[in-house]
C-alpha cells in the first residue's frame, strides 16, 4: 500500500477518479487512499464518490475516513493550521457476495 495513494490537487475531478480506477484494475492494489487539505477536501470526497459509485460499483467501497488538521509555515513565515482528510477504498470481498450453493448430495 505504500504507493497507493492519490493527493487531491487542482487538476480536474476526472483526472483523479482515473488515477483511483487504475489503481485498482491495472495494478490491482488492495486498496487506495484519498488524500487532501483545506479546500480541496470537498474533491477528495466526490472523487471517492464517483470512483465507489459509477465506475466500480460493487468492487470497491469506502473503508475508512480519517480527519485532522495540519500546522506548516508559509514563505511569509506564519505558522497556520489547514485541514486534512484522507478516505481509505478498499475491494470489495467478492467470496462474500457470490451466492453460495447449498446443494446436497444423497
Amino acid at each position: 500500500m505504500s504507493d497507493n495513494f492519490i493527493f487531491i490537487g487542482t487538476k480536474p475531478l476526472m483526472s483523479y477518479v482515473t488515477a483511483v480506477v487504475m489503481q485498482f484494475t491495472a495494478r490491482n492494489a488492495e486498496t487506495v487512499v484519498v488524500k487532501a487539505r483545506g479546500k480541496f477536501i470537498s474533491r477528495a470526497v466526490d472523487v471517492a464518490e464517483v470512483a465507489t459509485k459509477r465506475f466500480l460499483e460493487g468492487q470497491a467501497e469506502i473503508r475508512h475516513i480519517s480527519t485532522s488538521s495540519e500546522g506548516f509555515t508559509t514563505n511569509e513565515g506564519r505558522q497556520v493550521r489547514v485541514s486534512s482528510i484522507e478516505i481509505t477504498l478498499g475491494k470489495k470481498n467478492m467470496d462474500a457476495l457470490a451466492p453460495q450453493s447449498s446443494c446436497t448430495m444423497p
